[in-house]
């Protein structure tokens, strides 16, 4: 019960951000282009900066002995997730758009912004582990999910090289100066500059709730909420996944840092980029907004659950 109260109390706090931009945006209060400041803000200096700052602190030598399992299990967990969320795509939609919209959102949850912000409040000391864990799923987003099931046909025929390319971006490049700067005795940086990484580290959480709380105030409430098959495609991906793997993890012997990455990995609600890429390319967002409402609000009490259950079974 400890486990729970303590996640559910981080819920309410993550989903209060999310209400705040929610109310900024619906109200004007906020200009039209804050969601893509937001976002560049939190892409090219919010996430880079926390990574860096975790990788600096965390990563050692005797980390990186161990930095492969968790990449090897990230990559085992994500090649599962790909032909079970087609499959499931398939009995949920008809429209083959909207079997592509949920393929995603059950291939990739928001372990990105959600994640984050879940296993940096609840399991600091195994974040820099579960950014590890992640790796696999950023490469298959870049080179198959957003390409292939986001994009627009007419648009989509992106190579392989070219996809792969996605790859170098701030996050990536914090990640690899934070590995050195972590395994190097010799170079320290400035204390003003470690202050700056921290501080802009800390903003990460925040932000990503707000920018998740304007995204979601554009959207059409009541078509929303009448779209039933929004609702069950949330339980699967809230309810259904993450609770199936902790069954499964009872049977494995796994070790207790790499099964809560897991579980963290496919516990969160379904994902933003649904929105975001093909609104883009001037596709239909609204099932994919009401996948993101739905899910965000139903994860108020699924996390909590899954954690709880999790730490009753899993030793």
């Amino acid at each position: 019960m400890t486990v729970f109260l303590s996640t559910l109390n981080q819920m309410a706090f993550l989903m209060l951000l999310i209400a705040i931009g929610f109310i900024l945006c619906r109200f004007k209060i906020i200009p039209d282009n804050a969601s893509m400041l937001l976002s560049k803000l939190e892409n090219n200096v919010f996430i880079p900066a926390l990574v860096l700052g975790t990788f600096m602190q965390n990563f050692t030598i005797k980390k990186m002995g161990t930095a492969w399992q968790y990449i090897l299990c990230g990559l085992v967990v994500v090649v599962i997730s790909m032909p079970l969320a087609i499959g499931l795509s398939h009995i949920s939609s008809k429209d083959s758009y909207i079997r592509k919209i949920y393929t995603y959102g059950l291939s990739f949850s928001n372990f990105g912004f959600m994640g984050n912000a879940v296993v940096k409040a609840l399991f600091p000391d195994i974040f820099m582990e579960y950014l590890i864990f992640v790796l696999p799923f950023w490469f298959f987003i870049y080179v198959w999910g957003v390409p292939s099931l986001l994009i627009s046909s007419e648009n989509g025929n992106k190579s392989f090289k070219n996809s792969l390319k996605n790859l170098i971006n701030p996050m990536f490049v914090a990640m690899f100066i934070g590995m050195i700067l972590g395994l190097s005795d010799k170079i320290k940086i400035p204390e003003f500059l470690d202050s700056a990484v921290t501080t802009l580290g800390d903003c990460m959480s925040p932000v990503a709730m707000l920018l998740t709380g304007i995204t979601i105030a554009k959207i059409d409430l009541i078509k929303t909420f009448k779209n039933i098959s929004v609702y069950w495609v949330s339980v699967i991906r809230l309810f259904i996944i993450p609770l199936a793997a902790v069954g499964a993890l009872t049977f494995l012997p796994l070790d207790y840092g790499l099964a809560l990455c897991t579980v963290c990995s496919l516990a969160m609600p379904l994902g933003l980029n649904t929105i975001v890429v093909p609104s883009a390319y001037g596709k239909d967002t609204s099932v994919a907004a009401g996948m993101a409402l739905i899910s965000h609000l139903m994860s108020c009490i699924s996390i909590p659950v899954v954690f709880m259950i999790f730490n009753s079974v899993v030793k």
